[in-house]
Order: structure tokens, then sequence, then C-alpha cells
């Protein structure tokens, strides 16, 4: 193996939002963080190697991201790991999925109108929703024992609705791990298409799928009224070199897009080390890297999975279809979220962030990104503070 996720890097004294800004979260800096999500792993080689070759240069002018380098990287990368073609004509840099989603919330609707979305939810999109002056209409997905399955009868009667301009998805789902399947998608789009509602998918998770599940682009089903943000800087860790892209199929669109990103905000300028970063993470190495570090991520849900069902049974968990975030209903131990919360921090010393952050109070979301040794010292921390 050429990758050796079991090492553990010191990440304190770096500005790391997870490690160094603990209390920012939790009260308090003494306690062992799950929380962010990106991950205590190093970059693949290739992105390191990118970036040192970089700085060799010792000008960082202003520097283009639409040329064939960049684009043919992403192409290559859905079309070997995804069985996707998309257009290189299409993609768009961003400085960040969530920058690329608010820019097509602008766009799409008017103040006041609406945008649905499945819940519980990550939670920069209520953010990113309300201080946009939209409304939020949610629409609950099941149980993770259902498959996280949805309810078509609400999916429909909310798109139906006349304020009702876009669905935000994401996929895979923050914070459940959901994988949206073939149909599901074709069904979604029926029904968006149907109502003249815009489809938004955040696919930033895209890579982070277990064997038994399959990632499909959505403009793979269509093209018609659906954009795609995604990055590699969840898979590969890079989210602090700053950069995604965006699919645009709809030729108007990506040009009112382009507008906002150049003209209206000054954006035109990639950033030099998340442009490098991105294109060296989708090549071959980092295959390698990928195929690597999913398996681990899967050993690491199976040692919760197992520790849950010998020490708290009454904590309902099922390893997801997806994504590195562990979504765990702890609504039987009978205890508040604040009181466990306070457990768990103060008597456990360890941070796990509570699902009331992405609109469900029964449930706690623990990043498990990270090497055993860590995950294995936060699960003795998490059932010292419930036990206190």
């Amino acid at each position: 193996m050429k990758y050796n996720f079991d090492n553990v890097i010191d990440r304190k004294n770096t500005y790391s939002t997870q490690w160094d800004y603990i209390a920012d979260r939790f009260g308090r800096n003494d306690i062992l963080p799950f929380s962010i999500s990106d991950t205590d792993f190093p970059v693949p080689e290739s992105v390191q190697t990118a970036i040192k070759k970089r700085i060799e240069h010792p000008i960082y002018g202003y520097s283009r991201w639409n040329h064939d380098d960049y684009k043919n990287s992403i192409t290559c990368w859905y079309e070997k790991r995804d069985q996707a073609t998309i257009d290189p004509e299409w993609i768009v840099y961003s400085p960040s999925v969530i920058f690329s989603v608010a820019t097509f919330i602008r766009l799409l609707s008017n103040e006041n109108e609406a945008v649905a979305t499945f819940t519980p939810m990550y939670d920069a999109f209520y953010k990113v929703i309300e201080q946009n002056n939209r409304m939020l209409i949610p629409i609950r997905l099941g149980s993770a024992q259902s498959g996280y399955k949805i309810d078509w009868d609400s999916f429909e009667a909310v798109i139906s609705q006349k304020q009702t301009k876009i669905f935000l998805l994401t996929n895979p789902h923050n914070p459940t791990g959901k994988v949206f399947t073939k149909e599901e998608l074709e069904r979604i789009t029926q029904i968006c298409d149907k109502y003249k509602v815009f489809v938004i998918s955040d696919d930033i998770h895209k890579d982070i799928v277990y064997p038994g599940s399959k990632y499909i682009p959505i403009t793979n089903i269509t093209q018609k009224n659906v954009v795609i943000c995604s990055s590699g800087s969840k898979t590969f860790n890079t989210p602090g070199l700053i950069g995604s892209y965006t699919f645009i199929p709809d030729e108007e669109l990506k040009n009112a897009f382009l507008v906002e990103l150049k003209d209206k905000n000054a954006l035109s300028s990639v950033s030099i080390l998340g442009m490098y970063a991105q294109m060296a993470a989708y090549s071959e190495e980092g295959v390698e890297y990928v195929d690597q570090l999913v398996p681990y991520l899967h050993e690491n849900f199976m040692i919760i999975d197992k520790f849950l069902k010998e020490k708290f049974p009454m904590i309902s968990f099922k390893i997801p279809q997806a994504t590195y975030l562990a979504w765990m209903d702890v609504s039987k131990l009978n205890i508040s979220m604040d009181e466990l919360q306070d457990k768990l921090i103060n008597k456990g010393k360890v941070g796990i962030m509570p699902g009331t952050t992405y609109g469900d109070s029964n449930y706690l979301r623990m990043n498990i990104a990270c090497p055993k040794i860590k995950l294995e010292e936060g699960l003795k921390r998490m059932e010292l503070g419930i036990r206190s």
C-alpha cells in the first residue's frame, strides 16, 4: 500500500479550523475534534509534487483556468471513474461550491421565492438560502433503515408549489451519506421538469462511495435545467487551496454565471495552487489514492459499527453508502442534545457535531476521515462522556 493512512500528522499550529479553533464550535480547546469535513490525511504525492514545482517559480501573477489542461483533467476523471461524458464547454471554475450554489440561487430565482431541499442537510445550505432572501422548503428523507427513502408524494407537493423555483440536491447526500440511484435521479428530474423547477446538484463527495453503490452525475440523466457543483477538495483534502468547478450545460446560464464570476465579483483569475492541485488530484496517481482511501474509510465505519453494537446498541447507526460522515441516531439515549453535548465535551473531551446543526436534534455527525488510532481514542472518549 503506497499510502499509510494510519500515520498521524500533527495539524496543530497550522491555523487549522478543526484543530486550532476547536473552541469556536465546542467552547474549549482541550478536546479531540471530529467536526468540520476535511480529513487528517496528507494529499496525494502528485498534488504535493505539483504544488512544490509551481512554488519554485517565484511569480504568482493573475492566471487562467480556461484551458485544456484544467478542463481535460476533469472530463477524463469523470469518464474513467464514473463512465460519464462531460462536455468540456460546460466547465467553469469557481472559488467554492457554495459560491456557485449561491450564485445560481440568485440567477435562477427572485427574492422571497423558494428553494426546496432534502433534510437533514448540510448546514451551509440553510445560510446560503436564507441570507439570499429565499424561502427554504424542507423535504424530509426517510430513516437510515428505509435507505433514506424519498416520499414522492411529499416531494411532488413541494416542487409543485408556485413559489418553488429551485431544488437543491446533494449527491452523495450530506449528512446521511445516501447515494441517489439512477431511478431516483430520473424521477427527481421528471418531477422538476414537469413544474419547471431547476436542479442544482452539489456533488462534492462524489468520489467517496462504498461498494454496492454507484455515483451517477445528474447530467447523465438530463442536461436540461440542471447544473453540477463539485470539487476534488473533500476527497483529496485540499479545501484550503481554494477552487471548485461547475458543469453548466445551458450556454445562456453559463454566460450569466461568468458575468457574476468575472464582472460582478472580479474573480476571473484562478487560485494558482488550487488549480494545480485540482489537475494533479484528477490524475492516475489520484486514482491510486482514492482506491486506497475508500477501503480505509470503510474500515473506520466498521469500527464505529462494532463499537456501537457492543457499547451502545440503543444508538441506531447504519454504515453509509458514501462520504466520511457517521450519522448516528442518539434519540434512544433519552437525553437532550444540550445535555449530551455537555457530557461529550466536558466529560469525554471529544467534539462531535450535534445533529441540530443539520436540522435533526436526534443525531450526531462524526467525521471519521482520520487515522484509526484517533478514531478509537474518540470512541473511548465518547463512551466516557455518555456514561458520565
